[in-house]
């Protein structure tokens, strides 16, 4: 995240209120809210100029498109080629996000595939990526905690200004 704003505890609120309500208006909003229409659209506004909203495609489930099957590949690489590899990794559509780390291994990779023989096809892709040294693939057997982020706006929106976290 490059330009995320610190989101007080009314961001919080409104974007309780925008995830309760995805396609409410900035109306709708501000009744839930008890917020101006005009201090809505405003805070909307300001919200999407920084990395504080994340993109509508998280919400768009890899199974309804027919990739059922996914994976975490862990990746070691040669270091000083690790920007060419993570956009070697971006370029096949199988792959939904890629995390640099600390320890062993250099990068986390998120794949989905459409059956067992696919992610192997998709493990082989990222095998050959020059300077990928190794991998490790570990298939996800089951979601026990979907993506959340929910109880932490909840915290945000009871937040007092200047307590701290």
């Amino acid at each position: 995240m490059h330009n995320t704003a610190r989101i007080d505890s009314t961001d919080a609120r409104l974007l309780l209120a925008l995830a309760a309500h995805p396609r409410a208006t900035a109306v709708a909003l501000a009744e839930h809210t008890g917020l101006s229409r005009n201090t809505v659209q405003a805070r909307l506004t300001a919200l999407d100029r920084t990395d504080a909203v994340g993109s509508f495609e998280r919400r768009i489930s890899p199974a309804a498109l027919g990739y059922p099957l996914a994976a975490f590949v862990t990746v070691q690489v040669v270091q000083r080629r690790l920007d060419e590899v993570a956009s070697a990794l971006a370029a096949i559509p199988e792959v939904l996000q890629v995390q640099g780390l600390s320890g062993e291994s250099d990068l986390l990779v998120n794949v989905v595939a459409t059956d067992a023989e696919d992610l192997y096809r998709i493990a082989a892709q990222i095998l050959g990526i020059p300077d990928v040294e190794r991998s490790t693939t570990a298939l996800v057997m089951r979601q026990l905690v979907d993506y959340r982020i929910g109880p932490l706006l909840r915290r945000a929106a009871t937040r007092k200004a200047g307590r701290p976290r």
